[in-house]
């Protein structure tokens, strides 16, 4: 059963949207309701979401932003976007953002529920490719290798930038497959192709089959919003070639590695979801010119060694960690130092700001220098928080003491500890402490 959440901040279209899917017969489990994106975003980040259904506009944090910050969170999360407005500029920036439906108020019931039903259809079922792969039944599947012939000229471009760009047969062949840039970046995922979650060995026909699954996920993901070329290369590995032309980057530049990273994770999740193998997957910087390649490729092979370091965690960006101040590669213990000092400066930012209105993981992130789930990863592994756990904690604190030591009124709280609506700080205090404000008071 899927759990669905409905954000809009007229109250009424909230009750309307969840009697309407309460009503509807379709796989649901939890209907949740915000009237707020910063509420939405704490349901979001506490609650198993499958399905977000937002209003675009609403105010301090719009559907955009809710979705942005959403992904971030959960990559997973699949998003409908309904509007009072018909416009263009807001549904492209939906479409991008992964948005399944655009639809405009006021809301025909049975358009709304076809909607629902043809996403959460879709989330459950994988590509017919890959439904069609089981260990042991290799023999009925037709391996199709994906332009092999490119791919050992991708694969030296990687290698020996180079020598690959003074070719000029080579290089009208990488016209030939658009690639033009001049914005790059890759990603390399690592899959266990040998030996399944038991241990149990696979034949030689499944681990060629389970290669091919891995990239027809990836090719599947990148097709939705992406300009890549994803192929096999040496040991076992499948790179993506990112790009960006010079409009595109410029139009999103500073959320770009946040993109990577929702993009690792999605590949990360989907992977394990429908094969059942954690893949490592390795991201590299963004830099501008193909020559740059080379680079690039060692970038995300070394993140991607990061996984014998922290052996739980699967999504490595190699600007997590700053490679320059160390003549060498980073030993065991200077990794160690490294990650303490980022759990030590984001609690003590988060400890300075906790009451402020709207505050993210994200910003927390950048101020660190870090992407934001290597942060929650760290700050989790180091303190045994998620990170966002830590902040309620500190807010819910806060409260407590001043509500049994001050005579101020919900709603000051409220505002005290960063809630933009005393009826979402009653929420989330009944959650942790399992009592009100009011039936604490008394």
């Amino acid at each position: 059963m899927y759990n669905i959440l409905v954000v809009d901040d007229e109250p009424l279209i909230c009750k309307g949207l969840s009697s309407l899917l309460a009503s509807s017969g379709l796989d649901v489990g939890h209907i949740y309701t915000a009237l707020s994106g910063f509420e939405a975003l704490d349901c979001i980040r506490m609650e198993d979401i499958d399905l977000l259904v937002t209003d675009i506009q609403m105010g301090a944090m719009s559907g955009i932003e809710l979705m942005q910050h959403a992904k971030l969170a959960k990559p997973w999360v699949q998003t409908i976007v309904i509007s009072a407005h018909e416009t263009f500029q807001y549904a492209q920036m939906a479409v991008r953002l992964g948005a399944k439906d655009y639809l405009i108020k006021p809301l025909n019931s049975e358009q709304f529920l076809d909607s629902v039903r043809n996403v959460l259809l879709k989330m459950g079922k994988p590509s017919p490719e890959l439904a069609t792969f089981t260990p042991g039944m290799g023999e009925y599947f037709r391996l199709e290798e994906p332009l092999p012939e490119y791919s050992e000229l991708l694969n030296l471009l990687l290698l020996d930038s180079t020598s690959v760009l003074s070719n000029q047969s080579s290089l009208e062949k990488l016209d030939t497959l658009g690639l033009q840039g001049p914005f790059f970046s890759i990603i390399k995922i690592k899959a266990p192709l040998t030996v399944d979650a038991t241990n149990k060995k696979y034949s030689a026909r499944d681990g060629l089959l389970l290669r091919y699954a891995v990239l027809n996920i990836a090719k599947e993901l990148l097709d939705q919003e992406w300009k890549s070329i994803a192929f096999y290369s040496p040991d076992e590995e499948i790179s993506v070639i990112i790009q960006w032309d010079e409009q595109s980057y410029a139009e999103t530049a500073a959320g770009q590695i946040n993109r990577l990273d929702i993009l690792g994770r999605s590949l990360h999740f989907n992977i394990h979801k429908y094969l059942h193998v954690n893949c490592v997957v390795g991201i590299s910087q963004i830099l501008k010119g193909i020559s740059f390649m080379d680079v690039l490729n060692r970038q995300a092979s070394k993140a991607i060694l990061w996984n014998e370091e922290h052996s739980d965690y699967y999504v490595f960006y190699y600007g997590d960690f700053n490679w320059n101040n160390y003549t060498a590669d980073p030993s065991a213990e200077e990794l160690h130092t490294r990650s303490n000092l980022i759990v030590q400066k984001a609690k003590e930012y988060i400890e300075e700001n906790y009451t402020q209105k709207g505050l993210t993981i994200h910003e927390v992130a950048k101020k660190n220098h870090v992407s934001p789930n290597y942060l929650s990863y760290l700050f989790k592994k180091n303190t045994g928080f998620n990170l966002w756990e830590y902040v309620i904690k500190l807010r819910m604190e806060e409260s407590r003491e001043l509500i049994l030591n001050t005579d101020l009124r919900r709603y000051e709280i409220s505002e005290k500890v960063g809630y933009e609506s005393p009826e979402h700080f009653s929420k989330i205090f009944k959650k942790y402490y399992g009592i009100s404000p009011s039936d604490l008071k008394k």
